[in-house]
């Protein structure tokens, strides 16, 4: 049985007794941490190594891909980055104008693919138990929704909260999710952090139906944090990011408190996102060492249950899809499993030719189901591009005439 752990938030750097603010942080000690981590509490800009920084002019390398107008496509669907990995070979990259191949992008809820697989990670080492009760780690979630809810329910998002996704209205849970996290101007009222956000999260207590909730993934990272000790965005270095061989360090957002917004927050370049899709098809083994284990890969490309969220918006495009350890898994022929993230972020994983397809995009609204369409059929296109043709059988010269056969016989 899994003990309960004291009530502590890992603390922003060694010994510190209590959390630097936008009014403390010059001050010592915080200043020894603070002056090599501004970017946590003050907006900061980047002075290039290059000016300008990208080309006015899109950038692309596409003749290899045998897909009708794709460049036209990748335009009309507001596409940033898009690139495609065969094997260990980028044989394909479009970058849109004023943007390089080595800046960074917010992949939004891909985010919470790379929390799952820190919590793969965990429960290979026996750090986290799948079955074992939400509350057996983050004690404090003792009395909301996810008193009772085991790992697993939340990492396949099959618990009911009473939360809605609806990015665009001001009333719903996910924009008070994002005022509490830094993602919006604070209103009176509003929980000062995302520990206290998850706190206050209500449901009906059922388990076993897809819900998509983003504040799932936090709670997640809330566990990582509890059994490692670690701030959630330290946990993501040292259990993934260095163990992908990437060209560049990657950033997430954090709150008030320090707390990584492991639901939403990574930006990173569209090579890097790649190795993360590379990691997969090498069954959890990086350049730098093993994430997860194969059999925590092939648990995810196997797919989860499609009952689950039978009437989703994603199975009516996937009628076989499913939602398993923070992946989407569409069901199809191919095994295609991807993360996917708000205003057109995808990591597409394609087993059958070994591929890994990176698409960043700045959609004018958050979800659109004619974009993903769209988005869906490109992938399938440029999967099906890569197909290896179908060997040709060599008939036997003993069979290649009526003759051979009648001195056979």
């Amino acid at each position: 049985m899994t003990t309960a752990r004291a009530q502590t938030h890992p603390p922003r750097y060694r010994g510190a007794a209590s959390q630097p603010t936008v009014d403390t942080w010059q001050e010592g000690p915080h200043n020894r941490w603070t002056f090599v981590h501004l970017s946590e509490l003050l907006p900061t800009a980047t002075i290039a190594r290059r000016f300008p920084t990208a080309p006015d002019e899109a950038t692309d390398r596409l003749s290899s891909l045998a897909v009708p107008g794709l460049r036209q496509r990748l335009e009309e669907s507001y596409t940033d980055a898009f690139l495609v990995l065969h094997r260990n070979d980028v044989i394909a990259e479009y970058y849109r104008p004023g943007f390089a191949p080595d800046d960074f992008h917010l992949v939004m809820s891909i985010s919470k693919s790379m929390c799952g697989l820190v919590i793969g990670a965990l429960v290979d080492s026996g750090d986290i138990v799948p079955t074992a009760r939400v509350v057996d780690y983050v004690p404090e979630l003792a009395g909301s929704a996810y008193d009772g809810a085991t790992v697993q329910h939340v990492l396949d998002m099959a618990i009911h909260l009473n939360y809605s996704e609806d990015y665009l209205d001001p009333a719903s849970e996910v924009q008070t999710h994002d005022r509490s996290s830094g993602w919006r101007t604070r209103q009176d009222g509003d929980p000062d952090g995302t520990y206290a956000f998850l706190t206050t999260l209500t449901g009906n207590g059922t388990v076993g139906t897809f819900q998509y909730c983003s504040a799932n993934t936090d709670v997640l990272a809330w566990i990582i944090e509890r059994v490692t000790g670690l701030r959630y965005s330290d946990a993501l270095s040292k259990y993934l990011w260095s163990k992908l061989d990437a060209d560049r360090d990657a950033t997430i957002t954090v709150d008030s408190t320090g707390f990584g917004f492991a639901n939403g927050g990574v930006s990173c370049t569209a090579r890097d996102l790649a190795r993360v899709g590379r990691l997969m098809l090498d069954g959890g083994e990086g350049p730098g060492g093993r994430v997860v284990s194969e059999r925590w890969v092939h648990s995810i490309l196997a797919g989860g249950d499609p009952e689950a969220m039978a009437g989703s918006s994603f199975s009516a495009i996937h009628p076989r899809g499913s939602y398993t350890r923070q992946w989407w898994c569409t069901g199809n022929e191919r095994g295609n499993v991807t993360g996917i993230g708000i205003y057109g972020q995808y990591l597409w994983i394609d087993p059958a030719t070994d591929t890994v397809i990176v698409k960043m995009s700045t959609w004018p609204e958050p979800d659109s189901e004619h974009l993903h369409e769209l988005q869906n059929q490109l992938f399938l296109e440029v999967s099906h591009s890569l197909d290896e043709p179908p060997a040709t059988k060599e008939v036997p010269e003993e069979e290649s005439t009526p003759e051979s056969k009648e001195t056979a016989a």
